[in-house]
């Protein structure tokens, strides 16, 4: 196809920023959104490459998973640029355009390897595959008492000093950080971290609702993955879970397979937190996309079987989750419509990591990271800034 050429995606319903066109088409030029319309107000250019589908077919904007460890044999935590190629080739399968590496706690050598590693490909990347938009630093400023799959003996307390170490390392791209406020200078690193712009996320944490005021007053914004590695919701101690549900000013992570939390709390934490500050992400290991066995994860092994990932011990490790069977799975729990899943995996995570003016929603002049849905919701085509990154075989 000429690269001069602008691609139409015809005759579907767009799920565009502001609304829904159900006999609509969308037009893709030089990487970005030129137009947004019903099919009668189409006017068709020499250079135009039209795909006409039907409206039973949606397009929405790419998914933001904002918590993604690996996919496809390969993780952040390796420290190579074949690693975060592999990563980025593979999720536009399943509706992923863009992501944040995400870290795990391991030796400060570890971290700092895969930080730089990150940081150089951001820099590097190509429009072909998925965006890594940032690093998510998951880890180790957690605490011991909800370790969960992270390694304890590297677990230590938050550090302002090792962190901007580590920024440095990273190039300034670490966009999200998963730490426990209530361990020691906990408070001191997440004021730090909303000064200079990072997003600083409650997890790993046994914090208590007060804490976690005290947390959101320092500057904290965000839950990582609900109900997993916090203190629990109890009647005189709502604790982190509480805190999710009661303040609005936390986005809120939820692992969607049925696995992490029942199909039944996916459901309370959905209608209690609604999809205005829910972001569905994945929180996905190596294993994802390869075949049941065994695999690792921070020098852990990991058993993968049919859907579940665990230690040796039965703790859950990651999940093997593709982020269209979270859209699947969030839509038949908790009965919400695909514009608020539009919220979920693509509005919220733009808007909370500042990337809403260029992301995020199907709206002219922003990047053309675009999914194309059959009546099934599985994935048929995806374009990563325009580019056909995948297309599904009959």
């Amino acid at each position: 196809m000429d690269t001069h050429s602008s691609i139409i995606i015809y005759n579907v319903t767009v799920y565009s920023e502001n609304q829904t066109l159900k006999n609509g088409y969308i037009k893709l030029t030089n990487k970005k959104i030129t137009e947004i319309g019903e099919i009668h107000q189409y006017v068709r250019q020499p250079k135009d490459h039209v795909i006409e589908l039907s409206p039973s077919y949606k397009v929405i904007p790419g998914a933001i998973d904002v918590h993604i460890h690996g996919v496809n044999n390969a993780d952040a935590m390796d420290g190579t640029a074949e690693a975060l190629k592999t990563m980025a080739r593979t999720l536009p399968k399943e509706g992923t355009t863009s992501f944040l590496a995400t870290t795990m706690t391991q030796s400060n050598e570890a971290v700092e390897k895969a930080l730089r590693n990150a940081g150089a490909y951001i820099e590097e990347q190509t429009d072909a595959d998925a965006e890594v938009v940032g690093i998510h630093l998951e880890g180790p400023f957690i605490s011991p008492k909800r370790a969960g799959a992270q390694p304890p003996t590297h677990i230590q307390d938050p550090n302002v000093a090792l962190f901007q170490e580590w920024q440095k390392a990273a190039g300034g791209h670490i966009k999200l950080v998963t730490l426990a406020p209530e361990q020691p200078n906990g408070l001191s690193l997440t004021s730090y971290l909303k000064e200079t712009n990072v997003v600083a996320s409650i997890g790993h944490s046994d914090s208590t609702y007060d804490q976690v005021g005290e947390a959101i007053e320092a500057g904290a914004s965000h839950i990582t993955h609900l109900y997993n590695g916090m203190r629990g919701l109890h009647h005189r101690e709502p604790g982190v879970l509480g805190a999710a549900y009661l303040r609005n000013e936390l986005f809120v992570e939820l692992i969607t397979d049925g696995i992490h939390c029942r199909p039944e709390m996916v459901k309370l934490a959905y209608d209690r937190i609604t999809s205005e500050r829910m972001i569905l992400i994945t929180d996905s290991l190596r294993a994802k996309w390869l075949k049941n066995g065994t695999y690792d994860l921070g020098g852990q092994p990991v058993h993968v079987n049919d859907t579940t990932a665990t230690l040796a011990d039965g703790t859950l490790a990651g999940s093997i989750l593709k982020m269209n069977d979270a859209i699947k799975n969030t839509m038949s729990f908790t009965n919400c419509s695909l514009e608020d899943i539009v919220k979920m995996t693509a509005e919220n995570p733009a808007k909370q990591l500042n990337l809403f003016d260029t992301k995020g929603s199907l709206k002219i002049g922003k990047d053309a990271d675009i999914v194309v849905l059959n009546e099934n919701l599985d994935v048929e085509m995806t374009f990563c800034r325009g580019t056909l990154s995948f297309q599904k075989e009959d």
